[in-house]
């Protein structure tokens, strides 16, 4: 099997066609001999910047000496990112191989496993295979029902910021969703929590005296912010000094003390993670598609934000580097999110949107998306293509305005390689 072949074997099994549960992912993994058995992880679930905390985390352990896994999700331009050793992506050949191995066991069992079920198998049988000291897993949604959760209690579990998303399928209320997020606390085991949710809060520390876990609440009176531009940020989080971070968001440093404080509890377990290691990690984290710059003149964000939360920090943040100015966005938005809710955070900075559709079933049309725009007395107008939108909005913006990509993961790809494909001047 290819690496192509098997991205499309993988892609060919849905997750929609199944009820969530366990029961595939075990019977998938006793099938292939359990490779997560007897590897250690860092299991991270939340709403919003999962990624980026499992980026600096992994950064951080890479710098200190170990091998290191990394399972993120989902994908900006190749599969391949979703699996990675020391920051090194899986190649076509290791990935056709291991998919060959999976294959012949998932067509043995009674129900085939799902889409992120099969990536999540992978995950474990490369990780194993390249003889990782510890990986880092990033939940896909939710945490107690999640491919990942068939692990053992991890070195530690990380809970990131708490916001409202995937209700359809995690319930109604701020407590329904901490409550599935909270599924990753093991027994015995070890959990660090963003925190700053009451309700959410009120769930994790509840789920820990249950199940015996240890919670440490991340202290963000240790953050001290001293300078944020587009080329990252410097920071102090007490004791440790003068802290650089190449991310631009103005979230990012509240994400690296996450990260900070699950690598405090990891060297409490004998784990190498020193300050010098921290701060080397740190400054050598790279996150696409996270407030990323792709350009500077005009300058050119992207940004996933695609839930209420997200949109809230991609707000702040270009209120922070732009202060009193207006940006001109690309936008395209999945229709089962809060729509309205993201909106009205936009509106205030919006000089002029122009929206897309996403690659995805769940896309808003970018007509539906302009109305609703216009109806909130934004200009707004639909482009038919990525490159349209972006031609669009570069010249709307002219060569000392702001443009900015938010929205679905699922366009955010698509925006960054027709950035990169722009000539230096337009």
């Amino acid at each position: 099997m290819t690496g192509q072949e098997a991205i499309a074997y993988i892609h060919a099994h849905q997750w929609q066609r199944h009820a969530p549960g366990l029961t595939r992912m075990r019977a998938l993994l006793r099938a292939l001999g359990d490779p997560q058995r007897g590897q250690k992880f860092v299991h991270v679930a939340g709403t919003n910047g999962k990624g980026s905390t499992c980026a600096c985390i992994a950064a951080v352990l890479q710098e200190a000496g170990y091998r290191v896994g990394l399972n993120t999700s989902p994908y900006l331009v190749e599969f391949h990112e979703r699996i990675r050793v020391n920051g090194e992506m899986i190649s076509d050949r290791a990935l056709g191989r291991l998919m060959e191995r999976i294959r012949s066991a998932a067509e043995t069992l009674a129900e085939h496993p799902t889409e992120f079920e099969l990536i999540t198998a992978a995950a474990l049988l490369y990780f194993r295979q390249m003889c990782c000291d510890i990986s880092v897993l990033e939940v896909g949604l939710g945490g107690a029902l999640d491919a990942s959760n068939v692990i053992d209690v991890p070195e530690a579990a990380v809970l990131t910021a708490m916001g409202m998303d995937h209700v359809a399928l995690l319930g109604p209320t701020q407590a329904d969703v901490a409550a599935a997020k909270a599924g990753i606390i093991k027994c015995g085991g070890a959990v660090v929590s963003y925190g700053g949710c009451p309700e959410a809060d009120a769930v994790f520390r509840r789920v820990c005296r249950e199940r015996g876990a240890a919670l440490t609440e991340v202290d963000f009176s240790r953050l001290r912010l001293h300078s944020l531009g587009l080329e990252g940020a410097v920071f102090d989080f007490a004791p440790y000094g003068d802290l650089r971070l190449p991310l631009a968001g103005a979230y990012q440093v509240k994400n690296a003390a996450v990260a900070v404080t699950a690598l405090e509890l990891l060297r409490q377990k004998g784990w190498a993670a020193d300050g010098d290691s921290i701060r080397r990690g740190l400054a050598r984290v790279r996150w696409p598609g996270r407030f990323e710059v792709l350009r500077r003149s005009p300058v050119f964000l992207l940004d996933g934000a695609h839930n209420v939360h997200g949109m809230a920090a991609a707000a702040e943040s270009l209120r922070t580097l732009f202060p009193g100015r207006r940006a001109v966005f690309l936008l395209g938005l999945l229709a089962d999110k809060d729509v309205s809710g993201m909106l009205d955070l936009l509106r205030p900075l919006a000089e002029r949107v122009f929206t897309l559709r996403p690659d995805s079933p769940r896309a808003m049309e970018a007509e539906a998306l302009a109305a609703l725009l216009a109806e909130r007395g934004v200009s707004a107008r639909a482009c038919g293509t990525v490159e349209e939108g972006i031609s669009d909005a570069v010249q709307a913006a002219g060569q000392g305005g702001i443009v900015c990509s938010l929205g679905s993961l699922y366009l955010s790809g698509a925006v960054r390689r027709a950035v990169e494909r722009l000539p230096d001047k337009v």
